[in-house]
């Protein structure tokens, strides 16, 4: 059965939309605005024949100036409505409406684990953060986006939003795409790993003293003191074993790393020796259990597994301000402890810069953090302050 019928221009069209069947009305009833006729029928061979006599009965009703505009007169028999599809149907989906059901239609298409953490999960709590979920109000979502996000975050999130619209408009269920283009816009210097912007001294004991005074999440402070102190990346931190620190916690092997809860080498594929220093060798030694066995995570969350770097960031560290729940480090930027928000890798940043002020030279800071000596200079050189001229 054809699902569409065309006939003469000005005449009623039959359409098949969603399972059920409606009228196309002639654009000039209506100034040129497309309006339908929805009726209360599935489509089959018996229902088809009442609506083509419906069109009889309208089309009859137009040659004879006898149109209805209203459309009461056809609504009172057959239990059907006016639905404006261009400007009420559109307007009543809000973009986590169409989240949802652009993502029903990915579910087939995906891994289980990428639909349940990235479009369940990570894409979900960022459009449900929005300060709106209207559509027309893309632009405002979009400078949200760049305001409260790293901009290679922000371009992901709107990546998925102009692909969630597209699908809308080709589906009908939206009538245009308000997020195209507006990736291209958003440049990308460089890794955001490599954008140095490390803590002061007094944010870095603001942040600790944060974590170790939080009801919750104070349990977590041992492993944001790790951070600050060895300067390693978050994924080798949150791998390491008891098996990589020796028995008297005076040294750190950083052999292998941790991601999405698969083990695996490190970035740079090679092991490094690191050592600790009194007060690092005090918290591994105060934090070690007593019968400790050597595959135990050194960190582990509160379930004893490996800590989900992405959820710590998103629940822990910065929060979730839709939800009435604010970050630790979220929390110290409003009370103005901390000159700006600054996500957790910057950890690393923070103990290279300050090993770097304290007199440690550039090649054996980066053999403590797995970076070649020229990586160190090339990113770190300009932010050095307060070094003293030595005396010679």
């Amino acid at each position: 059965m054809n699902p569409q019928q065309k006939g003469f221009e000005g005449s009623v069209g039959i359409e098949t939309f969603q399972g059920r069947l409606r009228l196309r009305l002639p654009r000039q009833l209506y100034g040129g605005k497309q309006k339908y006729l929805t009726l209360s029928l599935d489509d089959s061979p018996e229902n088809q024949q009442l609506a083509k006599n419906k069109v009889k009965q309208i089309e009859a009703d137009i040659a004879g100036d006898l149109f209805d505009l209203t459309l009461v007169k056809y609504r009172s028999q057959t239990h059907i409505r006016l639905v404006q599809l261009q400007e009420e149907t559109h307007k009543a989906l809000t973009l986590l409406e169409l989240w949802d059901k652009y993502t029903e239609y990915r579910k087939p298409q995906i891994a289980p684990t990428t639909f349940l953490h990235s479009y369940q999960k990570r894409y979900l709590n960022a459009i449900q953060e929005l300060p709106t979920q209207d559509l027309s109000n893309a632009v405002d979502i979009r400078d949200y986006l760049l305001k409260t996000k790293t901009p290679s975050t922000a371009k992901q999130l709107l990546i998925q939003f102009n692909a969630c619209c597209e699908w809308g408009v080709k589906v009908s269920l939206v009538t245009d795409n308000p997020f195209k283009g507006m990736v291209e816009k958003i440049k990308i210097v460089k890794d955001e790993t490599e954008i140095i912007d490390p803590f002061s001294h007094a944010e870095r004991d603001a942040i600790i003293s944060a974590f170790l005074d939080h009801p919750r999440h104070c349990y977590y402070a041992p492993y944001i003191k790790f951070l600050f102190m060895t300067g390693c990346r978050t994924s080798e931190a949150i791998g390491l074993q008891w098996k990589h620190i020796n028995h008297d916690c005076t040294q750190i092997t950083f052999s292998e790393a941790m991601s999405k809860g698969i083990r695996k080498d490190t970035k740079t594929h090679k092991s490094r020796k690191f050592p600790c220093n009194a007060k690092l060798q005090y918290l591994l030694l105060d934090i070690r259990p007593k019968n400790y066995k050597s595959d135990e995570l050194v960190f582990p969350n509160r379930k004893g597994q490996p800590i989900n770097a992405a959820t710590f960031l998103h629940n822990v560290w910065s929060g979730e301000e839709s939800k009435g729940k604010v970050g630790i480090v979220t929390g110290l930027v409003k009370e103005g402890k901390i000159e700006r928000y600054r996500p957790q890798y910057n950890t690393r940043h923070t103990f290279v810069s300050m090993a770097l002020e304290a007199g440690v030279s550039v090649v054996q800071v980066a053999k403590w953090v797995g970076n070649s000596p020229e990586i160190i200079m090339k990113h770190y050189a300009g932010t050095i302050k307060h070094v003293q001229v030595p005396e010679f």
